[in-house]
């Protein structure tokens, strides 16, 4: 929610809203003195991994503009890549900053659930399970300093963590010398492209030679967690739009009205169960971090692909279109815990690959300490599309 800026969700219901408040994240933003330039393009609802909407074209990726740049914040990240800011915010309720930040070849980081507290948004006011707002540049540095600005309590926000955050910009320095850190290409149950797995592989490899100490290891799955996730997901959205449910459901996106369709199915009992599986994944990552200081995997289980052409199949195992391909990064959100997305390579066909940098809830020192070291070891700045 942008004061005095046409704010759309992503959705021609919203074509034409003006806010006349802003959220938390865009007050805190202005009061840094910042400068808005303006609204980027996303998914309606953010309810998508890519960024397409029924308000304006799709959002192009800058490496191959027919190719979409992820999502939700899909927009924020082409238009850092291309050279159009500096910094941009967005969030992350499954991926919606790390997706798009591995697609377009840019860092962002999803803090820890309540790090950013949420406030401003269209709708009846959910439960706020798994979205947190969170900052994208394209270097490590200016992703600290917005995360800075963002970052700390706010009681207009319940979820909201009470203590202060630590100097984001003076813990980049110090290295990883000395660090367990755990490595996985597929946490024991995603498809990953080969091509991605190698080259996230040899990314983890170069914390190694930092002088942290890799190995292989992830957290216990239990089966697929997409069911639970989409269960909450789903509901807490609807919950929060059902008002435009059914009456307006014909000028809504084809996923938005399946989310809805299925979410107005789901009994009390369907939640509960979904709630119960979440809170024992909490505890299973929770643990995990009690003996390694990073989780490293890929960030998405394969690069860029055709915009409306999502992977049916990857490795040569069936997917499910729609989340298929970013099997890392919901498990996060439903852990609770902090994640980025670094550049750390590029396709044989000049696409970005991202690196998935895991921490403790409460960590996003040490994940952008660990995100700094990487870059310092292997720059990625310099890098940019050939924009027209």
């Amino acid at each position: 929610m942008t004061k005095g800026i046409t704010t759309t969700l992503g959705s021609a219901i919203f074509r034409d809203r003006v806010p006349e408040i802003d959220s938390i994240v865009v007050e805190r933003v202005k009061a840094a003195g910042a400068i808005i330039l303006g609204k980027t393009n996303t998914p309606e609802f953010g309810q998508s991994g890519t960024t397409e909407n029924l308000v304006s074209e799709p959002c192009r990726n800058p490496w191959n503009t027919d190719y979409t740049p992820g999502g939700s914040s899909g927009g924020a990240a082409a238009a850092l890549i291309a050279g159009l800011c500096t910094l941009a915010t967005g969030s992350d309720g499954g991926g919606s900053v790390r997706i798009p930040a591995s697609f377009s070849g840019v860092t962002g980081i999803k803090p820890s659930h309540g790090r950013v507290p949420r406030y401003g948004g269209y709708g009846v006011p959910s439960v706020n399970h798994f979205s947190q707002s969170g900052p994208m540049s394209r270097t490590v540095r200016d992703t600290a300093l917005l995360l800075q600005v963002l970052a700390g309590p706010d009681s207009r926000d319940p979820n909201t963590m009470t203590d202060t955050p630590p100097d984001y910009l003076s813990a980049l320095e110090g290295g990883v010398n000395g660090w367990r850190i755990a490595w996985s290409a597929d946490l024991g149950y995603a498809a990953v492209d080969p091509e991605v797995a190698a080259i996230t592989r040899a990314a983890a490899q170069v914390f190694q030679q930092l002088g942290a100490h890799v190995e292989e290891a992830a957290p216990e799955m239990e089966g697929d967690p997409f069911p639970a996730f989409s269960t909450v997901f789903g509901t807490a959205s609807y919950a929060s739009y059902q008002n435009l449910y059914p009456e307006r459901r014909d000028e809504l996106t084809d996923y938005v009205r399946n989310t809805f369709d299925s979410a107005s199915k789901l009994s009390a009992a369907d939640l509960s169960r979904a709630l119960a599986y979440v809170d024992r994944h909490k505890r299973r990552f929770a643990d995990f971090f009690n003996d390694y200081d990073l989780l490293l995997t890929p960030a998405m289980a394969v690069t860029a692909f055709p915009i409306g052409e999502h992977p049916t199949s990857i490795a040569g195992r069936d997917v499910e279109p729609w989340w298929g391909y970013l099997p890392f990064t919901f498990p996060i959100n439903m852990s609770g815990q902090t994640a980025s997305s670094v550049p750390c390579g590029f396709s044989a066909a000049g696409l970005p690959v991202g690196l998935h940098i895991v921490g403790a809830a409460g960590a996003e020192a040490r994940v952008l300490r660990a995100m700094a070291a990487f870059e310092e070891a292997q720059p990625w700045a310099h890098h940019r599309p050939p924009v027209s």
